[in-house]
């Protein structure tokens, strides 16, 4: 199935140049904000937030709104006709007949993808539960390209909560698109990265390796991200609870620390970083979340333009099996069930084309 417009929900749908598009546009946002201040006029972003939201929500309205545009959306869907039991088809259909741009974010795996099936504008995917999150992905390479002044032949430690941290999935996937980086995964096995990111790293001749200890990697690193451990994406309360406080990053480990590493964090933070940490100047998580507003300028303002000659986007690119369903518990299919069971197969395995869950054959 085709969209009609070229949307943003898993960053490996366009190429590598156009990501250094937006980096670039981003940073020359950045230096010369008043340039770029009537860019939107007249035009207008729906904010669709089915789950709670500070920075993503707040970046995206503040930079629409920095660049002369308006606003429109949700950020409690009890607000909304949802709370009536209105389907997400209806509801992204409706709004985004409103809208020239909408973000979306929804806890259901494969949420963004759904919408941009039969959205009348572009989609934004600004998080769909544990499985990605594009635009944290651009906000952290313009960190990186601006904080450490490049974007290959880095040493990437991601910490905590792997298992169902959208930004380490997304950014996983992206950095191993530029050459020369590796990546030490510190959990436990309970949190581990996902099998499926692996195997994207290891198709891509990507190294990467698992330890359980931040003691033992952090003197290896050019760049630390910490992760909070999600109580939202556990099913009990005691599992939460055991593992919430295995990782801190406290002063102790930072003096073992290269004196030009960077610490990025998608915030919010719990205890995996305390606040007297804060004054060290390797900690560039405030940083990172204002870049977030200006990253998401270039991304409103390239997409807006390219939407004005539209050119369709393959969305769904597998087929049809009725006989299968997806064994994601989170995924979108089975709340919209609507949505077609569309699958790439494999010589060994289906994989779901909304949540990438693989089901062995």
């Amino acid at each position: 199935m085709n969209s009609s417009f070229q949307n943003l929900i898993d960053l490996d749908d366009r190429p590598r140049e156009w990501w250094d598009k937006i980096i670039s546009l981003g940073s020359a946002i950045k230096d010369n904000p008043k340039e770029y201040a009537k860019k939107c006029d007249g035009k207008i972003l729906a904010t669709l937030f089915y789950e709670p939201s500070t920075r993503t929500q707040m970046s995206f309205q503040t930079a629409m709104l920095r660049l002369g545009g308006t606003l429109i959306g949700f950020d409690n869907p009890e607000t909304s006709s949802v709370a009536k039991g209105e389907n997400l088809k209806d509801t992204t259909k409706i709004v985004s007949s409103y809208a020239d741009i909408m973000v979306m974010r929804n806890p259901l795996e494969g949420s963004a993808k759904a919408a941009s099936l039969t959205a009348d504008c572009p989609i934004i995917n600004a998080g769909d539960g544990g499985h990605l999150h594009p635009t944290q992905t651009l906000t952290d390479l313009l960190t990186l390209s601006r904080e450490k002044g490049r974007l290959t032949g880095l040493t990437v430690g991601l910490c905590g909560d792997l298992k169902n941290g959208r930004t380490v999935h997304s950014l996983c996937k992206a950095l191993s698109r530029y050459p020369d980086n590796k990546f030490v995964f510190i959990s436990t096995d309970e949190l581990a990265m996902p099998n499926y990111v692996k195997e994207i790293l290891d198709s891509r001749n990507c190294p990467y390796e698992e330890i359980p200890s931040l003691d033992d990697a952090i003197g290896n690193l050019d760049v630390l991200y910490m992760t909070r451990v999600q109580q939202e994406r556990f099913s009990s309360m005691e599992e939460y609870e055991r593992l919430k406080n295995v990782y801190c990053l406290d002063n102790d480990k930072l003096a073992k620390a290269k004196a030009d590493l960077i610490v990025l964090h998608p915030l919010p933070r719990l205890d995996e970083i305390p606040v007297n940490t804060d004054h060290d100047p390797r900690t560039k998580f405030f940083e990172q979340a204002k870049y977030g507003m200006y990253v998401r300028m270039a991304l409103i303002l390239t997409m807006i333009e390219e939407s004005e000659n539209p050119v369709p986007q393959q969305m769904l690119k597998g087929h049809i099996h009725d006989e299968l369903t997806c064994t994601n518990p989170k995924c979108i299919t089975h709340k919209e069930e609507y949505l077609p069971k569309s699958f790439i197969e494999t010589e060994k395995e289906y994989i779901c084309e909304f949540c990438d869950e693989r089901i062995a054959k």
